[in-house]
């Protein structure tokens, strides 16, 4: 009987968190602009997808909102996205907090550089759009993003326009810079091509785009990550800091890179306490 009884609360409990999980498109009248992609999009493996040629909102509602909003950009390297462990699998933790908790499926450039912002800066307009509806603050609507998806959160936040600043960040292991001295050299190519214009490096290396209304930052890596170097998010906490933007860096000691909300990574208890607590300072 108590068996029975579990079972019965248990798929009430799933029921009720389906029903406040919704997946909506980013264009519904269509994009503004073209990845010249063809074809259908393409699972690689459970949840890596490929090839996105529809990009995709998918919101989890908490039962009880506290009016933040995040935003989390997969990474992938500008070519794949990553959708469990760097999207979809952090859902239940940020709603037990009453975080409303939204995964960015997002086009790749293919030659196009301009197509994943314009992504993120309509996500986020959508989001505002939605705030009354979704029971949100639409001043605590953030960008998370992680590796690929951490240049994209990054750009988003010092390319911003007056519609799409975002009023956070938080950066797992990211992709900052085009320089081929820290960049990561698969994201760099896929983004802005194999030989970009100075102007172009200069543009999308975000740690040179900082300036005092850059939103205030939340940035984690390992130090032992030959992935992404750590130079990427060192010397982006020392530009928010040098414009006297909010930051906080943690820097974990091994790792790697890729960890996102993975069990295995040995400082998962550390990661989540400590941004618990960070998203407590956002008002």
């Amino acid at each position: 009987m108590k068996k029975i009884i579990f079972t019965i609360m248990l798929c009430a409990a799933t029921s009720l968190f389906a029903q406040r999980t919704m997946e909506i498109p980013l264009w519904p009248n269509g994009a503004p602009n073209s990845n010249e992609l063809k074809g259908n999009e393409k699972e690689l493996e459970k949840n890596r997808v490929s090839n996105v040629t529809i990009p995709t909102l998918t919101v989890y509602l908490p039962q009880a909102s506290n009016g933040i909003t995040i935003i989390m950009c997969p990474g992938g390297g500008y070519t794949r996205l990553a959708m469990d462990h760097e999207g979809h699998d952090m859902a239940p933790w940020f709603n037990g907090m009453g975080i409303t908790y939204v995964v960015l499926k997002y086009r790749m450039p293919n030659g196009h550089y301009e197509v994943p912002l314009s992504d993120a800066e309509q996500a986020i307009r959508i989001v505002r759009q939605h705030a009354s509806e979704w029971s949100i603050n639409s001043s605590k609507v953030g960008i998370m993003g992680a590796s690929a998806g951490g240049h994209l959160a990054s750009t988003l936040a010092t390319h911003f326009s007056a519609d799409t600043r975002p009023d956070f960040q938080i950066l797992f292991y990211p992709v900052i810079s085009m320089d081929k001295k820290y960049t990561h050299g698969g994201s760099r190519e896929n983004l802005i091509g194999k030989t970009p214009s100075e102007e172009l490096v200069t543009k999308y290396s975000n740690e040179l785009q900082v300036t005092a209304n850059t939103p205030k930052a939340f940035i984690m890596l390992s130090d032992d990550d030959k992935t992404v170097p750590s130079p990427n998010s060192v010397n982006y906490y020392l530009a928010l800091q040098k414009n006297g933007v909010s930051a906080s860096l943690h820097i974990y000691p091994t790792g790697g890179h890729g960890w996102g909300f993975k069990d295995s990574f040995i400082y998962k208890k550390q990661w989540t306490g400590e941004l618990e607590q960070w998203l407590k300072t956002i008002q």
